[in-house]
């Protein structure tokens, strides 16, 4: 067993390390979180960095094995060391602090690795939203403009060091310090619009935001602040005798009372986060309904209510040939939630068009032409079956799902984690002999087979697989940022 002396120079070696790298891309992450010191190990190290590592943090080479084969606990020199492998790329060492001597360790001493050179491990976002408002006890606990977010952690004047980790750093333990000021700590880091999870780090003790209503949970059962970063305002002049003035529109489900606006001196406005997307909306303005008078895209919708549009993000162009005979067609899909009255499409010279913004995904769809329902012809991409049969389209797709040597199949769909594996939801389509489907997957772990002819297999292209609770295996995909 170590002696205390020897283990407090290991972690200070391990804090300081850091100021005297050379080449930072072959360093493992060494922090300390909820009473363990834990290291982050990439397989893809050399012999040479490998045996680096090894010397540098006094590391047993069959505790690195065994983090590397997967997930477990072993006791060496009445130190019990765990160890799990995080995905292709990273495996995990961790082992107790309770054998430090608690007289010579200092609070400031413990954490934290400026872990910002790391390689990026991969992790799956935080769900996904179609709109967002912030929820803070105190409104400047967050501020957010031109694209630079400012957080203020009011109090802990006596903290040595207090760091922001989020989704926007990867979760880093050091790259994000904030600076102490008369009244707490704060820091302005630039951020997109979006939804970004979360936590304050103050002298190596995690938690969330005080002054923040909103929080999820992870996967490991622990809650995260829930801050939204802005992308549009809406506002209505005038109107300044109404008592309450709500926004809503397709992005709410048409709700009444979700996003009160706010009184100013030419009205009303309120700042939202919307993903990317065309919306419909409108204004309530004491119970009474009416399209936003300073916007010129106001379309009527199938029962010929006018309501105001607006799009986020690029443009996709949605096309049915021919039908010029048709009084009025209608597009429909998982994009608006089937909703059989909001996009009423445009005629032109070879058929109907409508331009749509949308999200990066997957999607189905269909028109509805004078009532009746069709899959879109031009696309030969269908999910489900009989009825509940749809158009299917990837908007964005960042990967290509390929099956060779089975051209004589007369159907060949793809089921996996990301469509709850259902064995109708993706069929794929024959091009030169090969059945091919594109998706815009999410970075993280998926798993998936083929389903040929209702035969289910593995993907023949893809040597990665893992065990399933039906003894076959399945397929794994692992999606980078």
């Amino acid at each position: 067993m170590k002696s205390a002396i020897r283990y407090l120079l290991f972690v200070f070696l391990a804090v300081m390390i850091t100021g005297c790298m050379n080449d930072y891309s072959s360093k493992p992450v060494c922090r300390v979180e909820n009473g363990r010191i834990i290291f982050k190990l990439d397989k893809r190290w050399s012999d040479q960095e490998m045996k680096e590592i090894l010397s540098q943090y006094d590391l047993d080479s069959s505790l690195v094995a065994k983090a590397y084969s997967g997930k477990g606990e072993v006791m060496i020199d009445s130190i019990l060391w765990k160890y799990r492998t995080v995905n292709p790329f990273f495996a995990e060492l961790s082992k107790p602090l309770d054998k430090r001597s608690g007289d010579f360790l200092q609070k400031n001493e413990v954490l934290i690795i400026n872990d910002s050179w790391i390689r990026k491990p991969l992790f799956v976002e935080s769900a996904p939203v179609v709109s967002g408002l912030n929820s803070f006890r105190r409104r400047g606990a967050f501020k957010y403009e031109n694209e630079v977010a400012q957080f203020f952690l009011p109090n802990h004047k006596d903290a040595s060091n207090v760091y922001l980790s989020g989704t926007f750093n990867d979760w880093s333990t050091m790259q994000s310090p904030m600076t102490a000021c008369d009244s707490g700590w704060i820091l302005r880091i630039s951020l997109k619009p979006g939804k970004y999870l979360y936590r304050y780090i103050v002298d190596g003790k995690w938690g969330t935001d005080p002054n923040n209503e909103l929080q999820e949970r992870d996967d490991e059962r622990r809650n995260n602040s829930v801050v939204f970063c802005y992308n549009h305002r809406f506002a209505l002049k005038d109107k300044t005798e109404a008592k309450k003035v709500i926004v809503t529109g397709n992005f709410t489900n048409w709700s009444r009372d979700k996003f009160p606006m706010e009184r100013n001196s030419n009205g009303w406005s309120l700042d939202l986060y919307l993903q990317e997307g065309t919306y419909a909306y409108k204004f309530i303005a004491d119970g009474k309904w009416l399209a936003d008078p300073a916007n010129t895209d106001n379309r009527k919708d199938a029962n010929g209510n006018l309501n105001s549009f607006f799009s986020i993000g690029e443009l996709f162009t949605f096309r049915l040939s021919d039908y010029l005979s048709a009084t009025k067609i209608i597009l429909a899909g998982s994009f608006n939630k089937w909703r059989q009255d909001e996009l009423v499409m445009t005629r032109d010279n070879t058929g109907w068009q409508l331009p749509l913004a949308l999200a990066p995904g997957n999607y189905e769809y269909k028109f509805i032409v004078d009532g009746d329902w069709i899959t879109d012809p031009a696309n030969p991409y269908k999910t489900g079956s009989g009825d509940y049969t749809n158009s299917f389209m990837a908007f964005k797709p960042n990967h290509t799902f390929v099956l060779e040597n089975y051209s004589d199949a007369a159907n060949v769909n793809l089921a996996g984690s990301f469509n709850g594996w259902s064995a109708d939801s993706y069929r794929m389509v024959k091009k030169d002999g090969k059945w091919t489907i594109s998706l815009y997957l999410k970075p993280g772990k998926y798993t998936y087979k083929f389903i040929v002819d209702r035969k289910w297999i593995l993907d023949p292209g893809n040597e990665i697989y893992e065990a399933n609770e039906y003894g076959t295996n399945n397929s794994v995909l692992w999606i980078e940022q």
